[in-house]
């Protein structure tokens, strides 16, 4: 026996397919009840739209009630159309020679009108009876909002009656098989990434009919790409060729009929390569703004982050990180080779270094040990500010201090007295820039005690190099040789004046 569950589920289904079925009809036209002759004609509307005061025995429920529907009229040998199916019922008198029934688009702003008579002779005769009007010749359009007014000729004013209505659009699947605005066809494509062209192949559509195709950027609308094709309807060869500038995730491909509010089939095969949206990143030195603009919409979180040498991973700095809602933007950021961006989305995380090239100038930090005691200085192309400190490195990332923090300047230096305590593999020398908003902290780590004379780069400790009797008041002797590196280039080289573009 069949549960109720199921015989429930049985008669929801008969239910929805009885209701996408639209009654066809062969041809449109005017039909009126109870034996009346009755013949319409188009009208303008014009000519009725001013009321009249009606005569003291005319009822203003002459006209009792109006109902919409659509209708499919198809024709041998011709594409199918959808109609508007106007029921109207209203009571005969002798001072109603007819109706007036107007649809009006509120998508297209146009208006059709149709004008009902009456035969005179019969409608005294059946004075006070009720008659019913159908007409279904206004010819509508798929998903159209339309709304209807029914009027009596001669007009009278508050004997009217009016309806808003939507057509129904390519989801109903009787209309979706019959209507050609519905038929987008079917695409197919082939893409060559040498020539930089995506091959179209259309096919399922209307043969006679022309048919537009476009490459388009989707936002909330698709977006033109260059100039749109057209395949001929009496083209053989159903295909085309579209040139485009770079394979981007909302990058689509898009068809449709060449004819009003037809329905449109939108491609979109790129979805996943996301891997060209991260590079359109632009530095302007003027301002020191690091900017980033996605060429498409992307649920992304950015990071500024610092390059680690040993493992090519890339650490976050602290409060920079930033959804994307639109253009990205850091001021005042460190050129530094190894301060990058780190884009982070569902299918993963890249890393773009924009300063890794070479192509602005960096800042390094360098030491030098005799006895006790560890100098710290800094060589830079261009004026700048850093923070020293002795840290104890727990982690790979994670640095914390152990003494005191120190400022100073290019062509400054800094001494700092390492006790026994302090020493050990896991310490380092910390700096990084404070004239800035987003620096990379360096380090150089593997100090040990006792030391004799040896030098260090950052985050590379060079080979050591023993000196005899050496004692902190000959430090400047050993240093001589890096005196160059002290002096600060006053010149800002000229191309960094303008804006650019890093990839």
């Amino acid at each position: 026996m069949i549960s109720i569950h199921i015989l429930m589920l049985l008669i929801i289904l008969f239910w929805n397919y009885d209701c996408d079925i639209i009654p066809r009809i062969e041809e449109c036209g005017l039909s009126c009840s109870q034996g009346i002759h009755c013949k319409s004609k188009p009208s303008s509307g014009i000519f009725n739209s001013f009321c009249h005061s009606a005569p003291a025995s005319l009822s203003s429920m002459v006209l009792k009630s109006m109902k919409i529907s659509t209708v499919i009229q198809c024709v041998q040998g011709s594409p199918c159309s959808l109609h508007l199916n106007i029921k109207g019922t209203l009571s005969l008198d002798e001072n109603i020679r007819g109706l007036e029934i107007c649809s009006f688009s509120l998508d297209t702003q146009q208006s059709q009108c149709t004008n009902v008579r009456f035969a005179r002779k019969k409608s005294k005769i059946l004075n006070g009876k009720k008659v019913q009007v159908q007409f279904n010749c206004f010819e509508v359009n798929v998903a159209q909002h339309i709304y209807v007014t029914m009027k009596t000729v001669p007009n009278y004013c508050e004997v009217k009656m009016s309806q808003e209505y939507y057509v129904e659009d390519c989801r109903n699947s009787d209309v979706g098989k019959h209507i050609p605005a519905c038929l987008a066809g079917k695409l197919d494509y082939n893409v060559d990434r040498t020539r930089k062209v995506i091959s179209v192949n259309v096919s399922n559509f209307l043969r006679d009919q022309d048919y537009y195709i476009r490459l388009c950027h989707k936002w909330f609308t698709c977006e033109d790409v260059g100039q749109f094709a057209v395949i001929r309807g009496k083209d053989s060869l159903k295909s085309v060729s579209l040139k485009y500038s770079q394979l981007l995730p909302c990058l689509c491909i898009e068809g449709w009929l060449a004819i009003p509010d037809a329905r449109r089939l939108q491609l979109c095969p790129f979805e996943n390569d996301t891997t060209s949206l991260w590079d359109n990143i632009v530095y302007t030195p003027v301002t020191q703004t690091l900017a980033w603009e996605p060429a498409c919409p992307v649920l992304v979180i950015v990071n500024l982050c610092r390059l680690m040498k040993s493992n090519d991973h890339c650490e976050d700095i602290q409060d920079s990180s930033k959804r994307f809602p639109e253009k990205v933007k850091y001021s005042r950021v460190d050129t530094h080779p190894r301060l990058c961006m780190k884009f982070t989305t569902k299918q993963g995380s890249w890393v773009k270094c924009p300063f890794a090239h070479g192509e602005f100038p960096a800042w390094k930090m360098r030491t030098a040990a005799v006895a006790d005691r560890i100098q710290v200085f800094f060589t830079s192309q261009t004026k700048a500010h850093f923070s020293v400190l002795v840290c104890n490195r727990t982690q790979l990332a994670s640095c914390e201090s152990v003494g005191m923090r120190h400022s100073v300047s290019v062509g400054d230096s800094v001494s700092i007295t390492m006790s026994r305590e302090m020493c050990g593999s896991t310490i380092c020398i910390q700096g990084w820039r404070t004239d800035v908003d987003y620096s990379v902290p360096l380090q150089i780590c593997d100090i040990h005690c006792g030391f004799r004379g040896q030098t260090y780069g950052n985050e590379n400790p060079a080979k050591a190099m023993t000196h005899r009797n050496v004692s902190p008041l000959s430090l400047s002797p050993l240093l001589a040789p890096l005196t160059p590196l002290f002096l600060l280039s006053a010149v800002w080289p000229e191309r960094m004046k303008s804006v650019h573009s890093l990839h």
